[in-house]
């Protein structure tokens, strides 16, 4: 009798050690992210970092997986089908091609997405509201509106507004939809230029020159990721750049009138944190960035013909140099 218990005590003593064991393995959050720029990269390190504050950290009680698919949609899929694989607690997909191909893959994983303009059209979710599966997010949804005042008040005689977009991206058909419907509701016209990957950026901004009197960019991926080229044609031809995302300012835009993507990232992180505590994606409202800032450069300004004036300048929360 003495070695039977002796036996039961050993035995539950070990399951309980287990049990600890397997209640101290750190949680798993993989990130996929369909191209490296600027705004996306700053997405990534605002879930980080907000991770960490909430006391995620990373080596500890937090195993970080993080992929880049480089723009390719094949490697996006590998991506999804490696971190299904992996069972990790919460996958984040940054940008529209990759959280529609991890909405896909991961039927049984809660996913949260950011940098995703339009999550219904996208058919990510079934509304803002109540997204209704195992997918809510932060969207990244255009103030186009204020865009284009922001347009006429620094080229107020400027009647046809270029863009170079990608047909094949969900998040820029989106986009450029809506800006062209605004832009024929006050009498502009837009002038579109089409760039399926990024080495076509120059050749499609190339095709606005004599066409468009200012050109204007959206938070397209293949787009941004190729900033510079549109900004090299805008300094040539003295076609004004502007952006909706405000990290292309430093790269040479005129000005841009946006939200900090690494504040967007930290709201991600924040969903992301709920999520690791129990809450249910379905129930979970999608979300989004209200607070606005103006950047300007009035170097590139000066480059691409136009001059930014003191009132302008008074307003910006911030003022870009990047004299060459």
């Amino acid at each position: 009798m003495a070695k039977k218990t002796l036996r039961t005590l050993i035995g539950a003593t070990l399951l309980a050690a287990a049990g600890l064991a397997q209640g101290d393995e750190p949680r798993v959050v993989a990130v996929t992210q369909i191209v490296e720029h600027p705004a996306l990269d700053a997405v990534y390190q605002g879930v980080r970092d907000e991770l960490a504050e909430e006391g995620f950290n990373e080596g500890d009680n937090l195993k970080l997986m993080h992929e880049s698919a480089q723009g390719n949609a094949a490697i996006a899929s590998q991506i999804a089908r490696k971190f299904v694989g992996e069972g990790p607690d919460v996958i984040v997909a940054i940008a529209t091609p990759s959280a529609q191909t991890m909405a896909a893959a991961a039927r049984n994983i809660p996913v949260i997405f950011s940098a995703v303009t339009d999550p219904v059209g996208a058919k990510l979710v079934k509304s803002l509201e109540a997204p209704g599966a195992n997918i809510s997010g932060v969207t990244d949804m255009l103030p186009i509106e204020r865009h284009i005042d922001l347009l006429e008040r620094l080229v107020p005689d400027a009647k046809a507004i270029g863009t170079v977009y990608n047909p094949g991206e969900a998040n820029a058909v989106a986009l450029v939809e809506l800006l062209e419907e605004r832009l024929q509701a006050r009498g502009m016209t837009l002038v579109k230029a089409a760039a399926t990957k990024t080495s076509e950026v120059l050749g499609a901004a190339r095709s606005l020159v004599g066409k468009a009197d200012a050109i204007y960019l959206t938070t397209d991926n293949t787009v941004i990721s190729a900033a510079e080229a549109v900004v090299s044609v805008g300094e040539r031809a003295k076609i004004p750049v502007f952006a909706a995302d405000t990290a292309t300012v430093s790269r040479g835009a005129v000005a841009a009138l946006g939200f900090d993507y690494y504040d967007h990232g930290r709201q991600t992180g924040k969903m992301v944190v709920r999520v690791l505590n129990g809450a249910n994606t379905a129930e979970m409202a999608v979300e989004s960035v209200d607070t606005l800032n103006l950047f300007v450069n009035p170097a590139a300004a000066e480059r691409m013909g136009i001059t930014l004036s003191d009132d302008v300048l008074n307003d910006a929360q911030e003022i870009v140099k990047s004299d060459k």
